[in-house]
């Protein structure tokens, strides 16, 4: 059974070891976790650009020493010139996945570094921005080895990615993906980074970098303006909650699917299953995620435009009514209507005094839209193909809006003082995988490490498998899987033990009583934890 690592003064779990590093070393430098987070942000996005990157998005919850959680939207509207007429002159049916068509949001991820550094600021944190982004800039300019996961990622359309602008002479070596191992450089990228570290994250949006952003968006044509950026503002969020057992969980509140992560753990608590990896388990929380994907795919939607507020489903009543719809004997057929895909880095970080951050950033699809912008290196996300050209969808495209996000940031606070922060990318199997990890840890013992490595399960589409079956990896019991057929679930085995799409998951728990901290991430990842 894997060892979970123990750290006295401060850790932090990042799927790359490059980030983690970058953690490490501002916890050393006497930064506090957002410090930390803010340069672990900054070194993923060079060090794993298939996965997220700067042209991205990003959630961040914290939780303060004195106990107060609070949650920093990060996400870009969509531009002034997104419109769905625009699309349908272009005879597009569906908003593109890649190229410049794609390009429908403006990047909110540096703006949310910005709110997070004003609030480590409020305090105590002191570390100037040119630390926080020393590794990042160092890892661009003089480049990093190809990690194995961006190695063996066979993109979904393929051909429409690498004929994205500028994406070929970024991310091609001789016109195929680079090879595990060789050192890439991206020196526009370092140059960008090196110019926010001096002129201040603000920069991006409002300043020179800000100009020539919008200068290469206008060039390919894409419908972000200038205007969007210099308008573009992060905001805080209240985070949902909710009480289960002996702990306080937290989420993400649209336009993120945390409504359906806390569903999950909600009504799977009520279904009362007491032995783990058991057939009851597995269908439990299959069951529970087809009723919180339903709830979320009526509701999740642009903040600013909630119908109904979400925490209304999240009442003991109404998770109780939830848990009463399922049959433990058969599985129902509750259809997903706007599965998410996406490739994202989940991190997070604990400090001495126990502040605690849960972060995800994200591009979207691997390397996002495939456009790479010349005069800043920063490959643009695709997050703006979530929305609808319908305009009676739940989330129809238009200019301002917020996207649907599949990214969601948990932490957990425990009645006997244990700090839990967690997540896991994965587009739909985010909530999923947070539920797997999270009730093997607190519902059934297991250390966190063994929480994490165990096998998981998907139930829906992931990455470009478009079949609404249960996704397992080989590790399962074959008992348990054939009697889940049985009970009518379609099962697909992947023929794996540690499979990408189920997730890169991680997990910190500061103990009250000496300030340990157990920290781990995925072995399915490049990453691992380190710390103090």
């Amino acid at each position: 059974m894997p060892e979970t690592p123990v750290f006295s003064h401060g850790a932090c779990a990042a799927p790359h070891h490059l980030a983690a590093q970058a953690g490490q070393t501002v916890l050393a430098q006497g930064g506090n976790a957002i410090e930390a987070m803010t340069a672990m942000a900054a070194a993923i996005a060079v060090v794993y650009p298939h996965m997220n990157g700067i042209g991205g998005d990003g959630f961040w919850l914290v939780r303060e020493r004195g106990g107060r959680v609070r949650g920093i939207e990060a996400c870009g509207p969509a531009g002034a010139l997104a419109t769905r007429a625009r699309y349908r002159e272009r005879e597009f049916d569906a908003i593109p996945a890649r190229g410049p068509d794609a390009c429908v949001t403006v990047a909110g991820a540096v703006g949310g570094w910005r709110l997070a550094l004003e609030l480590s600021r409020a305090l105590g944190g002191r570390l100037p921005l040119e630390t926080l982004l020393a590794d990042a800039i160092r890892h661009a300019r003089e480049g990093c080895p190809v990690s194995p996961s961006e190695g063996r990622y066979v993109p979904k359309e393929l051909d429409t990615l690498h004929d994205a602008p500028n994406f070929a002479k970024t991310f091609l070596k001789e016109g195929k993906p680079w090879p595990v191992g060789d050192v890439r450089t991206l020196p526009a990228l370092a140059a960008t980074l090196e110019q926010l570290a001096h002129a201040g994250l603000d920069d991006f949006y409002r300043g020179d970098v800000g100009r020539e952003i919008a200068a290469d968006l206008e060039r390919l044509d894409a419908p972000v303006t200038r205007a969007d950026l210099k308008a573009y503002q992060p905001r805080e969020r209240s985070a949902l909650s909710i009480r289960r057992r002996d702990a306080t969980l937290y989420n993400f509140p649209p336009p993120t699917q945390g409504l359906a992560a806390l569903l999950i753990l909600g009504i799977f608590d009520r279904l009362d299953i007491r032995q783990a990896e058991t057939t009851a388990h597995y269908h439990g929380l299959i069951e529970a995620t087809k009723r919180a994907f339903a709830i979320r795919d009526r509701v999740v939607t642009d903040y600013d435009r909630l119908v109904t507020d979400p925490a209304q489903y999240l009442t003991p009543e109404n998770l109780a009514r939830e848990a009463a719809q399922v049959d433990m004997a058969r599985a129902a057929a509750i259809p997903l209507r706007n599965p998410g895909e996406g490739d994202t880095v989940w991190m997070g970080a604990i400090d001495h005094d126990g502040l605690a951050v849960s972060y995800i950033q994200s591009i979207y699809w691997e390397y996002g839209s495939g456009c790479v912008l010349p005069a800043t290196g920063i490959h643009w996300q695709n997050r703006g193909t979530s929305f609808s050209l319908d305009e009676t969808a739940v989330n129809p495209l238009e200019p301002g809006r917020r996207p649907f996000h599949t990214l969601i940031p948990a932490l957990a606070c425990f009645d006997d003082g244990r700090l839990m922060a967690y997540g896991s990318m994965g587009g739909d199997g985010q909530p999923q995988f947070q539920a797997q990890v999270f009730t093997r840890y607190a519902d059934y013992g297991l250390g966190p490490a063994d929480a994490v490595d165990a096998p998981r399960l998907l139930y829906g589409r992931t990455w470009g498998a478009e079949s609404l079956t249960v996704k397992v990896e080989d590790r399962f019991d074959p008992a348990c899987i054939r009697a889940l057929g049985r009970m009518g679930h379609e099962i697909e085995e992947l023929g794996g033990a540690y499979i990408d799409s189920l997730g890169h998951a991680g997990m910190l728990v500061r103990h009250p009583r000496n300030g340990r901290i157990e920290a781990v991430h995925d072995p399915r990842s490049d990453g691992g934890a380190l710390g103090l």
